[in-house]
């Protein structure tokens, strides 16, 4: 016989009428909680309450429905079924009988099961404790909607600072509140302001508590720019609301003939700055393992205005191996910060073993933190630690005199870090958008240039920059260089031994300059040419492209730093040739004038200017009403470098509204002079000669001794 369906059949009832139970008790409790939820914190809340009162109340159903288990079932039976003989256990099990003694019973009172009902083992309904639950739940609601708010929610009004006459009949602002609610995670409290114009942490919540006498017909809160708030009506106030997504002017409009326009008021956005992180030891960015280390501890603090999360990311990049056998790994581990939540301090303890640092290698270390803002917390990542543990290869010395560069090996550390970003990049390739792709790999191409041109110094320079036509060579006829005969024929490609600047130009390092062996110089410009290549891919956005060339100028470059060192001579500049012919003889054929043409110069300033201009004295100054239309869409062109652009379009409106107001148009003016761009350094004019000068320049032109 299977147990499992009859099994099934018998607890059934029991559970399903526990799980009913169980919703009767919850559903008026949970009404209650939520209608109180919504009177005291807003519906928002009151929602997020409701679905976790729902999702707590099935977690409580099916765990109480699952106690009526085969232990209850096998006891209830025989409780209540004399003619189970105490034997029910023997029908819910798959097992086969030990005797046929037990086979024998369990056909017995398998006949006598079905004399009786699943129906029957449930248990009674609880009704007068769900009576008793369901009044109390009742109660709490009529009490939750009948309450007045009470004295601490309830805005206290202030008379109003707008200074506006008494017209009979014309409503006017009489009282006032503005309270400000910042985001929970700022943690900041709720506070009242008496005062319409405040600062508040971005993604505040602003809510307007305004009274009007007499009462006003359609009161709003009018935004500068067109926009508006409505006001909608609370009993005898006026109430608004508005999240503080960027700073703004407005003024309250009561609606009605007024015979003065209400005076702007100012809210100002106060950003979240990202978080600070400090590096506290070791103190220097590249450390070196010492004799018997064993592990490492770097000490890090990170610092926020509203608070850094207390779990902390650390980027740990290993790159160990030399020449051609370079492994890079690359993971992050959680770290816990300590202190307070506006300043933590992450303290890391890294043991080799663990990460399998060794000899010839480097440990590089980034901690990345993230601030409590929500919903998009700021993600900052931290400066770069080395820890470096050289090889048990010691640098050979040499009695050679010169200067001895050791520019190479560090060149080499900085190849490859960017390959470590070029492949932590392809592995990000999924998790960015196109163009942050784009950009980053952009990025990493102009590092890639940059150490192809700190290489390229020991190539004479010649090997900067992409191949130029043989017109871009910068040199001409008689400029002190021997160019020799005309330009060889063009080499068949691009790369080949025989190079552009060998067959259009002249090479300039045969000087002592420069000292290379012919080989260590021939293994250099291969290198050279494989970082140019890799910085062409790196910035077509295509670092899985770009990663064989790195690769390729890293074994290059390895090859020089352990051929050979690189000595330079102590030579001073070399000048071009004096022709004595033309020495002393005032000639000044072939020299090419060096003045440069006057362009004007480009400023961005017009419609500032030319109201600066209009608001002035002068020709161009305009006693009436300006044309402002074109500086408002300067103003908003250029609100990010305008030391206060909000003070600034607040004087522009000033203008407008009275456009005879000499102190406001005076205003207007210094302030223009403050936003626009400073204006180039002019040349000074020459001071007038005195008459001992004038003599002397009349002496000069008339020849005379």
């Amino acid at each position: 016989m299977n147990a499992d369906p009859l099994y099934a059949r018998w607890v059934g009832p029991a559970r399903r009428q526990r799980a009913m139970e169980t919703a009767a008790f919850a559903a008026p409790m949970l009404l209650a909680i939520i209608v109180v939820a919504w009177r005291v914190v807003g519906p928002v809340l009151a929602g997020g309450i409701a679905i976790i009162g729902i999702g707590v109340a099935l977690a409580i159903a099916r765990r109480r429905a699952a106690t009526f288990d085969l232990a209850w079932l096998v006891r209830i039976l025989d409780r209540t079924r004399p003619e189970l003989e105490d034997s029910s256990a023997l029908l819910f099990t798959d097992t086969a009988p030990s005797s046929l003694l037990q086979a024998l019973q369990r056909r017995r009172i398998a006949a006598r099961l079905d004399q009786g009902s699943p129906g029957d083992l449930r248990p009674p309904w609880p009704v007068k404790m769900l009576a008793a639950v369901t009044v109390v739940a009742m109660l709490c609601i009529i009490a939750a909607l009948v309450w007045p708010r009470s004295p601490a929610s309830a805005p206290s009004l202030s008379p109003s600072q707008e200074g506006t006459p008494v017209v009979p009949g014309i409503p006017r602002l009489v009282a006032q509140n503005m309270r400000i609610i910042p985001p929970a995670y700022t943690s900041l409290p709720v506070r009242d302001s008496a005062s319409l114009d405040t600062r508040a942490p971005h993604g505040s919540r602003i809510e307007w508590t305004l009274r009007f006498d007499p009462a006003a017909p359609a009161p709003r809160l009018l935004l500068l720019g067109g926009a508006s708030v409505a006001l909608r009506r609370s009993g005898a106030d006026w109430v608004a609301s508005r999240m503080l997504d960027t700073a703004f002017l407005y003024r309250v409009d009561p609606g009605g003939r007024q015979r003065r326009t209400p005076p702007l008021h100012r809210i100002d956005a106060i950003a979240d700055a990202p978080p600070q992180i400090k590096v506290v030891s070791p103190t220097q960015s590249l450390t070196f393992v010492q004799a018997g280390q064993r592990g490492w501890s770097p000490v890090f603090t990170a610092t926020d205005d509203y608070g850094v999360a207390p779990v902390a990311r650390l980027r740990i990049t290993l790159a160990m191996g030399e020449g051609e056998n370079v492994r890079f790994t690359e993971r992050e581990i959680p770290i816990n910060g300590i202190g307070s939540a506006k300043e933590r301090r992450f303290a890391p303890s890294l043991t080799f073993d663990r990460f399998g640092f060794a000899a010839g290698g480097d440990m590089v270390v980034q901690l990345i933190v993230r601030d409590n803002r929500a919903p998009a917390p700021q993600e900052v990542r931290g400066p770069s630690l080395v820890l470096r543990w050289p090889s048990a290869k010691q640098p050979e010395s040499s009695g050679l005199t010169g200067m001895v560069n050791t520019t190479l090996p560090a060149y080499f550390r900085s190849q490859r870090q960017i390959i470590i970003d070029a492949e932590a990049l392809v592995k990000q390739r999924r998790a960015l958008s196109g163009d942050r792709y784009l950009a980053r790999s952009t990025a990493i191409g102009g590092d890639q240039q940059i150490l192809r041109g700190r290489y390229s110094q020991f190539l004479g320079g010649e090997e900067e920059g992409e191949p130029q036509l043989p017109t871009s060579d910068g040199h001409a006829d008689g400029d002190g260089h021997d160019h020799g005969g005309p330009p060889a024929t063009p080499s068949s490609g691009f790369g080949a031994p025989e190079d552009v600047l060998a067959d259009f130009g002249h090479p300039h390092d045969d000087s002592p300059a420069s000292s290379l062996a012919p080989e260590t110089r021939a293994i250099l410009k291969q290198a050279v040419d494989e970082m140019w290549q890799s910085e062409r891919e790196l910035k077509l956005g295509h670092p899985d492209l770009a990663l064989p060339y790195a690769y390729k100028a890293l074994r290059f470059i390895k090859e020089v730093q352990q051929a050979t060192r690189v000595f330079l001579s102590r030579v001073g500049p070399e000048l071009p040739p004096i022709d004595p012919a033309r020495r002393m003889t005032g000639k000044r054929e072939g020299i090419a004038g060096r003045a440069m043409p006057l362009v004007p110069v480009e400023r961005n300033d017009g419609p500032a200017a030319a109201a600066w201009r209009a608001l002035g004295e002068g020709l161009d100054v305009i006693p009436g009403a300006i044309d402002l239309g074109p500086l408002d869409g300067w103003v908003r062109a250029n609100a990010g470098r305008v030391p206060d652009a909000l003070a600034l379009s607040a004087a522009i409106d000033a203008v407008r509204q009275e456009p005879g107001c000499a102190g406001c148009r005076a205003k207007l003016r210094r302030q223009l002079w403050s936003a626009m761009e400073r204006p180039l350094g002019q040349s000074a004019r020459r001071t007038p000669p005195d008459e001992s000068g004038r003599r002397y320049l009349r002496a000069i032109q008339d020849g005379e001794p």
